[in-house]
C-alpha cells in the first residue's frame, strides 16, 4: 500500500523518528517489539528469515527495486517520500534508500538452540554494535551455529549491528543469557567445552589447540576494552590465545573472533583440526 508523503508529521511514521539517538532506540525498539532493517538487501534477508514488516519507508527510486516485496506485503503501509524528507524524519541520509520497521522475532529457548549446535560463540558485555555485527557476519561465514549474549551486550537487532552483519543476525540463532555467568553451567551441561579467548598465563596457543577433539565447543569473547571478567574466566574450562608478532599484544575483538572461529571450525567427518 503506497502512501506518498508530503511531510513528516504523520503519526504512523513514529517508528522512524530519531534513528540516530542510540540511547533512545536501544530502550524503545525492544519495548515496542520492533527493529529497523536498513537497505533492500538487509530487508530481503529479514523477510527470508521469516520476519514480518510493520511498514516500509522508501525513497521513490527504490520502489521498483522492492516491487516484489511490496506486492507480497500489499496490506503493509509503504511510505514514499523525497530523500530530503526522509533525512528530516530519520536524522541521517539514507544512502541505501530503503527502511522497514520489522516485528522482532520471539526469543529462542537456549536448550533448543544448543541441542543441534557444535560451535557457539559466547559474548560478554560487547557494547559496540559495529563489533557485534562483524562477529555475527564471521559466525555465519565460518560455521558457528549460535551466538549467546550476556545481559549487557549490545542488541543484535540494532540498526548498525544489522547493517554491519549484512543480515547475518537473521541467519545465526542467538540467545540472551539473563543469568550471567550462571547460565554458562547450562552450556557446559549441554556437552560444551568452554574455551575463553584471553591473555592468561596458562592460555593455550590457538594453533596448538586440538579443536577437532571437541565435539562441542563454546568460545567466550569479552568486551572491547577489558576482555572477559574474572567470573567468566573462572567458569571457563580453558583459555586460548592467538599468537602475535611485531610487538602487537592483541587483535580487535571482532578480528580475534574470526580467527578463532576459523581455527576451531567443526567438521563432523574428522576428529582433528582441519
Amino acid at each position: 500500500m503506497l502512501i506518498h508523503l508530503e511531510g513528516i508529521d504523520d503519526a504512523r511514521l513514529s517508528a522512524y523518528r530519531d534513528l540516530t539517538d542510540v540511547r533512545l532506540r536501544l530502550v524503545r525498539e525492544p519495548a515496542e517489539g520492533l527493529y529497523i532493517a536498513e537497505s533492500s538487501r538487509v530487508l530481503r534477508r529479514a523477510i527470508d528469515a521469516g520476519h514480518t514488516p510493520r511498514s516500509f519507508l522508501l525513497a521513490e527510486k527504490w520502489v521498483h527495486d522492492l516491487e516484489d516485496v511490496l506486492e507480497r506485503f500489499a496490506e503493509v503501509p509503504a511510505f514514499v517520500a523525497p530523500e530530503a524528507t526522509l533525512e528530516a524524519l530519520t536524522g541521517f541520509h539514507l544512502h541505501r534508500g530503503a527502511l522497514a520497521a520489522m516485528n522482532r522475532p520471539r526469543p529462542l529457548p537456549l536448550e533448543e538452540v544448543l541441542a543441534t549446535a557444535h560451535r557457539v560463540a559466547v559474548i560478554e558485555d560487547m557494547v559496540d554494535h559495529t563489533n557485534l555485527g562483524a562477529v555475527f557476519r564471521s559466525a555465519a561465514a565460518l560455521g558457528v551455529d549460535a551466538v549467546l549474549l550476556s545481559p549487557r551486550s549490545a542488541d543484535p537487532l540494532y540498526r548498525r549491528a544489522v547493517r554491519v552483519s549484512m543480515g547475518s543476525v537473521f541467519q545465526v540463532p542467538w540467545v540472551r543469557l539473563n543469568a550471567w555467568p550462571d547460565t554458562l553451567g547450562v552450556v557446559r551441561d549441554a556437552g560444551f567445552t568452554l574455551a575463553a579467548l584471553a591473555l592468561t598465563p596458562d592460555a593455550v596457543a590457538l594453533d596448538r589447540f586440538p579443536a577437532g577433539e571437541h565435539e562441542r565447543l563454546a568460545l567466550l569473547l569479552g568486551t572491547e576494552g577489558d576482555g572477559l571478567s574474572d567470573a567468566a574466566l573462572a567458569a571457563a574450562d580453558l583459555a586460548l590465545t592467538i599468537p602475535m608478532h611485531g610487538d602487537v599484544d592483541s587483535l580487535n575483538v571482532a578480528a580475534a573472533a574470526a580467527v578463532a572461529f576459523w581455527e576451531c571450525r567443526y567438521d563432523a567427518g574428522r576428529r582433528h583440526p582441519l
